[in-house]
């Protein structure tokens, strides 16, 4: 902690991101522990579609990310029509991966749902579970396009030191999501009882809400953000960038979607185990989000300062400043991990569940709270070797890590053994121990330090 005022740098880039990820994620669980007031079918269902909805998120995040490089290294160096040619297209692949993301679940979305419904003889019925979520699922479609603009201006602003305006919007767009499940999953103030329906109906409104506010102010503050200026006058962009963009951020996108495919695909064989093992996981994954913001945040603040480093060229300094902010990450996630051991056997309680799952839930979070160091360097390795372009890397590092390791481990454990639920849950999250090896190896090798904005002049 010897220099104060880089990790007040940290700090100040980081903090907003944490309070609104934070707020987000706390809004969410009361979401879920709204829904799961409802019954357990209704909760199972929403975290099915929650789960392919999650796939769609992280392609927007990895079609935008390979882009979104490129933004900080010319914000870095003052190239303000560098962040102009990225911001337009950064609309044209959230206009392309929206539509295809909204005609994927139009047509395929009940097989998809399908997939999990594995009912186990308890308090769960298969049949039930698939006609919440496709209710669920045909609402929370109307929120997609208006999610991936939201990404288009929250990840340029961000990539440009502007932090808070994002943090506002996203706190705005929760506040009216908690107000709204409240009125439209009861039924509150003369509105009708719609359950899930009302629960998807909420957050679209939200989406529209934070699309609003952070757009607004993009448009209105153009001293700020010179880079909107005649943003929308042209879509032409440079073809020398538009190469490299896709060249750095094809492998990105493809990792998103191949990553997220794999949680999905992880939770689909637990599933197997029984429709109570989904629910479980989703109260697990619930409180778990909502602690996991600061290694989010800071992974975000790590690909923000040392891609600007880059771009202005600090190559002397940056792999000192990658290792400080690895570090003070993981030190800050030994701490948030204890306090999610320490509340894990009390969160179950609050819902309208069985004492099994509520059990199995308590003994999943936990699993979390212990791995979460673990998950925090890996987070940081994936970040510091993105900001430097070294996507095919990433890719590597990341999404093909989970199909060929843990996947294979869940499903041997799953349909081979006997071991108890949360256990063999540990095995596959420690696997990740294998990636915090290859990422040191690789940080600290120092190949991901360059400038990459001088392959798009």
């Amino acid at each position: 902690m010897e220099n104060r005022e880089f990790y007040k740098r940290v700090l100040m880039i980081s903090v907003p991101i944490m309070i609104q990820n934070g707020i987000t994620n706390f809004v969410s669980m009361l979401d879920n522990i709204m829904v799961g007031q409802i019954g357990t079918n209704s909760m199972s269902a929403v975290a099915i579609v929650n789960q392919l909805m999650f796939v769609f998120n992280l392609c927007i995040f990895g079609g935008l990310a390979g882009i979104g490089i490129f933004t900080a290294q010319f914000f870095g160096r003052r190239n303000h029509d560098g962040v102009r040619n990225t911001f337009r297209l950064m609309v044209m692949v959230a206009l392309i991966l929206a539509a295809a993301g909204i005609m994927l679940f139009s047509f395929f979305g009940s097989q998809l749902i399908s997939l999990y419904l594995h009912s186990d003889g308890g308090v769960t019925s298969a049949a039930e579970t698939m006609m919440h979520a496709e209710e669920y699922l045909k609402v929370m479609m109307i929120g997609m396009l208006p999610f991936a603009f939201t990404q288009v201006y929250t990840s340029t602003l961000r990539s440009t030191n502007e932090t808070v305006v994002p943090m506002r919007a996203g706190i705005a767009a929760v506040l009216v999501n908690l107000v709204g499940n409240y009125v439209l999953i009861y039924g509150k103030f003369g509105f009708p009882q719609l359950g899930v329906v009302g629960a998807a109906a909420a957050t679209v409104l939200s989406r529209f809400v934070e699309l609003a506010l952070v757009s607004a102010w993009t448009h209105t503050h153009t001293e700020q953000n010179v880079f909107i200026n005649g943003a929308y006058a042209s879509m032409r962009v440079p073809f020398e960038l538009t190469k490299q963009c896709f060249i750095k951020g094809t492998p990105l996108l493809v990792n998103e979607f191949l990553w997220s495919a794999a949680q999905a695909t992880l939770s689909q064989t637990y599933s197997y185990r029984g429709l109570s093992v989904i629910a479980a996981f989703n109260i697990s994954q619930t409180i778990g989000n909502v602690f996991n913001i600061a290694f989010i945040a800071l992974g975000s603040a790590t690909g923000i300062i040392i891609g600007q480093e880059l771009g202005a060229r600090r190559f002397d300094t940056v792999k000192r400043d990658a290792n400080r902010i690895t570090g003070f990450t993981v030190v800050l996630c030994v701490f948030m991990g204890t306090l999610l051991f320490a509340v894990s056997g009390y969160f179950p309680m609050i819902y309208k569940t069985s004492d099994e799952i509520r059990e199995l839930a308590t003994s999943l979070i936990r699993v979390g709270a212990v791995c979460m160091p673990v998950y925090a360097y890996a987070n940081a390795a994936y970040f510091i070797l993105r900001s430097g372009g070294k996507t095919v890397i990433t890719f590597l590092f990341d999404s093909c890590f989970s199909w060929v390791v843990s996947i294979p481990l869940a499903m041997f454990f799953v349909h081979f053994t006997d071991l108890p639920v949360a256990l063999l849950y540990l095995f596959v999250q420690m696997a990740d121990l294998i990636k915090c090896g290859l990422g040191w190896y690789l940080v600290n090798k120092g190949i991901w330090i360059n400038d990459i904005t001088q392959l798009a002049q």
